[in-house]
């Protein structure tokens, strides 16, 4: 059977197709269900092992959830400084994967977490992500919010959060590619993603706490973390 990019030809040619009528389906629930469902199947795909690719039974399906052990790891020093302490977090309005707008003035008045993270689907960002879930009660009674923000797109996050039990948003730095990224200081212009970053701003919208991890594979403390958002909370004034 023919391939393109290791892909048997007919694949290649639905996978083509689909990307032309997506764009073509109004955005609905329906959509957001039939791109989380490709998105799926796509990242499947990609990791099934057999001989010949068109052996339906030497197929082995993996688990979904555990494709991030065997992705390539994600490593590189850090290249940016964070904006400091004490400056106003720039604004921002992104899309989560429900494909509502999460505005970041419409969360004056509580402690926010922005988590900006290279990519869905890498291993140190779903190590990341799935601590943050796990501990999400430890935010929750902080009332912090909790934001995380890549450049993936909204279908991406939709697959993967799914995938992961992730329940805070995530949010696509899609479109202009890396904006937001920009301005908190801590975009890759050689990589195309972000920097693993934090900040904590308080209830003004002021950042009192921001940090770049100093290697892409490094996943921040997450007990440093909780203590700025403790001190967050006691800053307004």
């Amino acid at each position: 059977m023919a391939s393109t990019n290791g892909f048997p030809r007919a694949i290649h040619d639905l996978e083509e197709e689909f990307a032309g009528l997506a764009n073509e389906i109004p955005e609905s629930p329906e959509k957001r269900a039939i791109s989380l469902l490709h998105g799926i199947v796509m990242e499947m795909w990609k990791e099934l092992r057999s001989d010949g690719l068109g052996d339906v039974g030497a197929l082995a399906w993996p688990d979904v959830g555990e494709l991030y052990r065997t992705a390539p790891p994600m490593e590189g020093a850090a290249v940016n400084e964070p904006l400091p302490p004490g400056t106003e977090a720039p604004d921002f309005a992104l899309p989560d994967p429900s494909g509502e707008t999460v505005r970041l003035r419409d969360l004056r008045g509580r402690p926010v977490v922005i988590v900006f993270y290279p990519l869905d689907w890498s291993p140190g960002c779903s190590q990341q992500l799935d601590l943050y879930q796990q501990e999400i009660d430890e935010f929750r009674h902080r009332d912090a919010e909790l934001l995380a923000i890549s450049v993936d797109s909204l279908y991406s996050h939709g697959a993967w959060a799914a995938v992961r039990g992730l329940t805070f948003p995530l949010l696509a730095d899609f479109h202009p590619k890396g904006e937001v990224a920009r301005d908190y200081s801590v975009w890759r212009e050689d990589d195309g993603f972000s920097e693993r970053a934090l900040y904590v701003l308080d209830a003004d919208g002021v950042i009192q706490y921001s940090h770049v991890t100093p290697y892409l594979h490094h996943v921040p403390d997450i007990y440093e973390l909780l203590e700025a958002v403790d001190a967050a909370a006691g800053a307004r004034v």
